[in-house]
């Protein structure tokens, strides 16, 4: 399967959705290079907030700057300013910001106590680092240009920014990742009962497995989608 969860037709009609928000922008004065900037600026925010173990604001940061990351395209084709430098500012610091906030989720999980939520941060990155890099990298070799590459894997940025916001927001509702329980029992010299993971924990893990998982296979889908289009080999 090489089609994207994240369906062209779906991507057009959000793009639809997305461009009256652009008139207003435009009607303000504000550039295309200029949102981009305010959505890298949110995603600094949520890495902040990840950081300072702040979830539940550090998820609704990731979908406020996901969902505004759509109305500087929106916005350029309206104006008439396509290019390519915007184009470039764009796909740069859209990956810049995805990192910033995976870095500020693993410094918080560090800071808790929750090693293995660090961990799981630096693959997931990692995992959606090589999809961004497929991509790239094929594109400047010629292969599937434009925006096709875009259509091929299960998980491109939307999903995955959609998967880490709800995980997020449910590690926020879970209490963190660590549970108030468990500095009460370190208090005591007779330990915790029961001192495992809680709910927030295993959200957060568990939204970390499923980037890394679905990130993996995004970007053999692109592997072999290249290889095919190359002949084999």
């Amino acid at each position: 399967m090489s089609g994207s969860l994240v369906t062209p037709k779906l991507r057009a009609r959000v793009r639809g959705l997305a461009q009256p928000i652009a008139r207003l922008f435009a009607r303000l004065g504000l550039s295309p290079n200029q949102l981009t900037l305010i959505g890298f600026s949110i995603a600094i925010l949520a890495g902040i907030a990840a950081a300072r173990q702040a979830w539940l604001a550090a998820g609704l940061l990731v979908v406020f700057g996901g969902v505004f990351d759509l109305f500087d395209g929106a916005l350029a084709r309206f104006a008439g300013k396509v290019s390519k430098l915007g184009a470039f500012y764009d796909s740069v610091f859209d990956r810049w910001g995805e990192g910033v906030v995976y870095v500020g989720i693993a410094w918080g999980a560090a800071a808790a106590g929750f090693s293995e939520g660090a961990v799981l941060t630096t693959a997931a990155l990692a995992s959606a680092v090589m999809v961004s890099y497929a991509r790239a990298k094929s594109e400047s070799l010629g292969f599937s240009p434009g925006t096709r590459m875009a259509n091929v894997g299960l998980a491109p940025r939307e999903v995955r920014l959609a998967i880490l916001a709800i995980g997020l927001v449910v590690t926020g509702y879970g209490g963190g990742v660590v549970s108030p329980a468990v500095y009460v029992c370190a208090a005591n010299v007779g330990g915790c009962p029961d001192d495992g993971p809680h709910f927030g924990a295993t959200s957060l893990a568990v939204s970390l497995g499923l980037i890394t998982i679905l990130a993996t296979i995004t970007t053999i889908q692109r592997i072999l989608h290249v290889r095919a289009q190359a002949g084999g080999g």
